[in-house]
């Protein structure tokens, strides 16, 4: 429980490191897993001191032993092994310093690794990880690369050198990190945390060479496969060789078999390149050249054709045709005049033969009274009435006598105009 403390009634230090202890003392033996990073052996001592560290997390805890406990693994245990250590928490209060006081030490097997990274490998794949949708296709000519490699390494060199052969003008942005060994998980994630943030960074290559199982160890760390899928950039996985497969391999957008396949499968081959430029004119040369070949034949075609040889042949026959047509409207409508004009003598002739005056010219006459009215019959005339006789070439008076004499039955007296 808490103390009461007041700044006038403060505890001492001593009070409150053996309360620390008293409540580290009520805490049970524990399994702890880690990996040695610290061995001291003194020659007579009876207590072996060790140095725990957790390479994910960056996390150490001081081990004490007794020397018998140590003796029994004393021959498989150095520094950098994994261990399983049966432990108890305690408290030294001189020094106010937690340890771990073991009772037993197990080394981890390889076999047990394997089976401890497989299990991880189905967890991390349950999750997505390493499904093939998550991963980017790598830019064809990355204009600067992120290295993470170990310093003056094989794999360092095998990659620089190979991907400048391959085109000189590429540029590297390199972190040599440690890549076995306690340190090397920490600082290759902060090396691939640090290039992902770079701008100018387009590709990265995490890069070592080959080794035994526990020296590949730190390349299927979990932080570290969740800080490369977490990666914006594209990464390439470049660990050991052919045969080796650690976990990075699987979330990397790219698994190379070795540094030297990285380099060529990053960097495109200038020469390769320039080879694909030239075949690439060349074809585009012979598609254009026959596409123009294609075209010049359709146009001889087209010219060869009659209308286009003689184009106003067209306009000629139509003209000819328009000729003849016009012609024979003609003829038609001479003919129809013609008929017509004839017709039309045909009827004035008898229009003239029937008319009053060619009647009048030949001795007749019209009588009208006063008022304009023909005089049809004798007995439409009084005595002495003034009439109007209307001959062929005009008219003049005439009197009715008292008694006019009777008039042959056979000749009559007037013609009356047709109305």
């Amino acid at each position: 429980m808490a103390a009461n403390t007041t700044p006038d009634a403060p505890l001492p230090v001593g009070q409150v490191s053996r309360l620390i202890g008293g409540w580290i003392d009520r805490l049970g033996a524990i399994w702890v897993e880690g990996q040695i990073t610290q061995l001291s052996r003194r020659p007579g001592a009876g207590v072996v001191f060790l140095t725990l560290r957790d390479p994910s997390h960056d996390v150490s805890l001081s081990v004490t032993c007794y020397r018998a406990v140590f003796d029994r693994v004393a021959d498989v245990v150095s520094e950098g092994a994994r261990v399983v250590v049966h432990a108890k928490p305690e408290w030294y209060a001189p020094r106010g310093q937690l340890s771990l006081r073991a009772a037993e030490i197990r080394p981890v097997g390889v076999g047990e690794l394997l089976a401890r990274l497989e299990q991880l490998k189905k967890s991390l794949a349950a999750e997505g990880l390493f499904a093939d949708g998550r991963k980017r296709a790598l830019p064809f000519l990355p204009q600067l690369i992120g290295l993470v490699c170990g310093r003056a390494s094989a794999a360092e060199r095998d990659v620089l050198e190979n991907a400048r052969h391959r085109w000189p003008a590429v540029r590297f942005e390199v972190r040599n990190v440690p890549v076995q060994g306690v340190h090397a998980v920490p600082n290759v994630i902060e090396a691939v945390k640090e290039l992902d943030a770079h701008p100018g960074v387009d590709v990265i290559i995490v890069a070592r060479g080959g080794g035994s199982v526990e020296d590949l160890l730190p390349f299927s760390d979990e932080q570290l496969v969740r800080t490369v899928a977490d990666c914006r950039t594209p990464v390439v996985s470049a660990i050991g060789h052919e045969p080796d497969t650690p976990l990075l391999d699987l979330v990397a957008d790219l698994r190379a078999s070795t540094p030297t396949d990285a380099a060529k499968r990053v960097v495109p081959d200038v020469g390769e390149e320039l080879t694909r430029v030239r075949h690439l004119r060349e074809r585009a040369l012979r598609c254009v050249t026959a596409h123009l070949d294609r075209e010049e034949r359709g146009l001889a075609a087209a010219r060869a054709r009659p209308c286009m040889e003689r184009p106003h042949r067209m306009v000629d026959e139509r003209a000819e045709q328009i000729g003849a047509l016009t012609d024979r409207a003609r003829r038609t409508l001479g003919h129809l005049l013609d008929r017509a004009s004839s017709e039309l003598t045909h009827t004035h002739a008898r229009v003239v033969a029937l008319s009053p005056a060619a009647t009048l010219r030949r001795g007749y006459a019209v009588l009208q009274h006063a008022d304009g009215q023909v005089v049809r019959a004798a007995g439409e005339v009084t005595p002495e009435e003034e009439l109007r006789a209307r001959v062929a070439e005009g008219e003049f008076t005439v009197r009715a006598m008292a008694s006019p004499p009777a008039s042959p039955p056979a000749a009559p007296s007037a013609v009356t105009p047709p109305a």
